[in-house]
């Protein structure tokens, strides 16, 4: 659907982006921090900020600002009209307590993953991870497993973003070689990630298509990268992984 520019709210995009500019990484800033990731400038995104601030959406303390639990209302209600969450988490439940390690569902969102459900049976990275949790989808299982299946129109927009940030030395950060891996992923049907997101840490992952066999979404185990080898996570946990993929095709819209 095409939406005329005079319909849209400048305002309610800035304020956006600005909300947008928190993450894990950066949960306290500044009006310049927020002004330089934003891309606004610095008059608009103290504005911004202090409007966020007066509606209890943020906490300032004279130089730096961070979101307050209130701004949860607003994924909160999203992940609501979401059927997706409630579908798999069950699921998600059993297959932790079954393998005895953490196991996340995530949409993709651009170049990023968006987590939409989680089971920890212990932390395995040093952010914590919730819903609404994003990552680089390139260096992540999940996000590769969803890469590897958009149109080639789409993943050439996403390639077009290289080279990437390295997270870890062990991270794919050049267009062609983050190609043949995911045309890899296409073949084998899972993905495998070692420490390319951060440093000690180990997953697979494995798409979850609805009953058109459209990927909608991806299922993954991350652990240590001490408590299994490459080898040892294709061995262990695909073939529970696969059977969840088996077990939900069927509900996903």
């Amino acid at each position: 659907m095409s939406i005329n520019e005079r319909d849209i709210m400048g305002g309610l995009a800035k304020g956006l982006s600005v909300i947008e500019t928190f993450t894990a990484e950066h949960p306290r800033q500044s009006i310049t921090e927020v002004a330089v990731a934003s891309g606004l400038d610095r008059a608009t995104a103290r504005r911004c900020l202090l409007t966020l601030a007066h509606h209890g959406y943020a906490d300032y303390d004279g130089k730096f600002f961070t979101l307050t639990p209130r701004i949860l209302r607003l994924g909160t209600a999203c992940l609501a009209t979401m059927p997706l969450p409630q579908i798999v988490q069950p699921n998600l439940d059993r297959l932790s307590e079954e393998i005895g390690e953490s196991s996340s569902v995530s949409v993709l969102d651009g170049a990023e993953i968006v987590y939409v459900a989680r089971a920890a049976q212990r932390r395995v990275m040093s952010i914590a991870l919730m819903p609404g949790s994003r990552l680089p989808a390139w260096c992540t299982s999940m996000g590769r497993v969803m890469l590897a299946a958009l149109p080639d129109a789409e993943l050439d927009a996403i390639l077009a973003l290289a080279p990437f940030p390295a997270r870890t030395t062990h991270t794919l950060t050049s267009a062609e070689a983050l190609r043949e891996e995911l045309q890899r992923v296409r073949r084998d049907g899972h993905a495998v990630i070692d420490q390319e997101v951060e440093i000690g840490l180990r997953s697979i992952a494995v798409p979850l298509l609805n009953a058109r066999g459209r990927v909608v979404a991806a299922v993954n185990v991350g652990l240590s990268a001490s408590h299994a080898s490459v080898d040892d996570l294709r061995a262990r946990f695909l073939p529970h992984l696969l059977r969840l993929q088996a077990d939900l095709r069927g509900l996903l819209g």
